[in-house]
C-alpha cells in the first residue's frame, strides 16, 4: 500500500499533495468570501484563519484522506482509531478544542432479498471553533442532502458550524421516519394475516419484524444520550440558540424511541394472538377427533365381541342380525356422544 500523499518540508508544517482532496470541503469567510472544493495546499492556510468557517468531510475508505486526520487536523489518536473501527459505541467526548461525536444512520438494506434487513453506517464528526470535520466510509445520504443544501444556500455556513452539524444529525435521524412508515405497514399486513385470514407461515415474519424493532432501538438509544448532551450540557462550541435546535432533534429520538415501543408491544399481542388461534385450532382439530373416537368406540367393541371365533354367537343365525347390531352400535354411539355434551366433556 503506498504511502498517504503528505510530507513534511519544516516541522509542523504539512505540505498535502493534491491527491488527497477531501470529497467535500466548504470554506465561508467574511462577507461574501468563499472556497468549494478547496485546493489541499490551501486546507492549511484556511485552518489557520479565524474568521471563517470551515467544513471538511473525508472518506476514511480512502487511506490518503484518512490521513488528513493525523498530519493536518492533528486530531486524538483515539479518536482517529474509532473512525476506523467499525464497532465504535455511539458516542460523544470532549477533547481540548473540539467535540467528537459518533452517530449511526439506519436504512433498509437493498443489497440483500430480505425485507427486514437494516444496513448500518457510522457518522464521525469532529466539530472545532472554525471547522467541522466529518468522517465517513463510502457515500452517507445525510451528508449529500446537506452538501446540495449548502450548494443551493452558500449562507448556510455563516449561520456556524454548529447548526451545520444540526442539520446533519437531523438528515440522521429522520431517516429512521420512513423506516417506522415501513414497519407499521409490516405491522399492519401482520395483523390482516393473524385476525382476518389466518396464515400459519405468519409466525416467523412477527419475529423478523421483532427483531427488526429491537435493532432500531439498540442503534437507537445511544444517540438519545448524544443528543441530551448536545441539547443541554454548556460548551463553547455551541451556542444557547443552536441547542434549542438538537432539543428538537431529540425531541424527535423520544418520538420514534416511543413509538418503536409502541410497535413492540403491538407485535407481542399479535404473536400471543397467533399463538392463541394456532391453542384453538388444535383445541378444534382434537375436539372432532374426539367425536369420531367417541362415535366409533361402540364399533370397535361390538364388532370385536361378535367377531370371536366362538360357535354360537346371539343373532348370528338371524337375518336381520347385521341390521340390529348396525342400529345398536349407532345408537351406543349416539348416546354416548349425548352424554359427553350434557356433561360439557366435548
Amino acid at each position: 500500500m503506498a504511502a498517504p500523499a503528505i510530507t513534511m518540508t519544516a516541522p509542523d508544517v504539512p505540505v498535502i499533495d493534491h491527491h488527497v482532496s477531501p470529497t467535500i470541503s466548504v470554506w465561508q469567510g467574511p462577507g461574501d468570501e468563499r472556497v468549494v472544493d478547496c485546493h489541499p495546499r490551501d486546507l492549511s492556510a484556511l485552518l489557520a484563519r479565524a474568521d471563517g468557517a470551515l467544513w471538511v468531510h473525508i472518506d476514511s475508505a480512502v487511506p490518503a484522506q484518512h490521513a488528513l486526520l493525523e498530519h493536518l487536523f492533528r486530531f486524538h489518536p483515539l479518536a482517529i482509531e474509532d473512525t476506523l473501527n467499525p464497532s465504535t459505541r455511539v458516542k460523544i467526548e470532549e477533547y481540548e478544542g473540539y467535540l467528537f461525536l459518533v452517530v449511526r444512520a439506519v436504512t433498509f438494506c437493498d443489497s440483500t432479498t430480505d425485507p427486514y434487513d437494516l444496513d448500518t453506517q457510522d457518522l464521525f464528526a469532529f466539530l472545532g471553533p472554525h471547522h467541522l470535520v466529518t468522517v465517513a466510509a463510502g457515500t452517507v445520504p445525510a451528508v449529500t442532502v446537506v452538501a446540495d443544501r449548502l450548494a443551493r444556500s452558500p449562507e448556510m455556513l455563516s449561520r456556524g458550524l454548529d447548526r451545520l452539524l444540526h442539520s446533519l444529525l437531523d438528515e440522521t435521524i429522520d431517516a429512521y421516519f420512513p423506516i417506522l412508515n415501513q414497519i407499521d405497514e409490516f405491522v399492519d399486513g401482520l395483523e390482516e394475516r393473524v385476525f382476518v385470514a389466518f396464515d400459519d407461515t405468519a409466525l416467523r415474519d412477527i419475529f423478523q419484524v421483532k427483531r427488526l424493532v429491537l435493532s432500531l432501538r439498540r442503534h437507537l438509544s445511544p444517540q438519545r444520550e448524544v443528543l441530551a448532551t448536545l441539547a443541554n450540557r454548556p460548551t463553547p462550541l455551541l451556542s444557547t440558540a443552536t441547542q434549542l435546535y438538537f432539543r428538537d432533534i431529540y425531541d424527535h429520538v423520544l418520538r420514534i424511541n416511543e413509538s418503536l415501543d409502541t410497535y413492540r408491544d403491538l407485535l407481542s399481542s399479535t404473536m400471543e394472538s397467533y399463538l392463541t388461534q394456532v391453542s384453538n385450532r388444535l383445541g378444534a382439530t382434537t375436539k372432532a377427533l374426539s367425536v369420531l373416537a367417541t362415535m366409533s368406540l361402540p364399533f370397535v367393541v361390538i364388532s370385536g365381541m361378535w367377531g370371536m371365533n366362538f360357535i354360537k354367537i346371539p343373532l348370528s343365525n338371524s337375518p336381520y342380525g347385521f341390521w340390529i347390531m348396525l342400529v345398536l352400535q349407532l345408537g351406543i354411539g349416539l348416546a354416548l356422544l349425548f352424554l359427553l355434551r350434557r356433561r360439557r366433556i366435548l
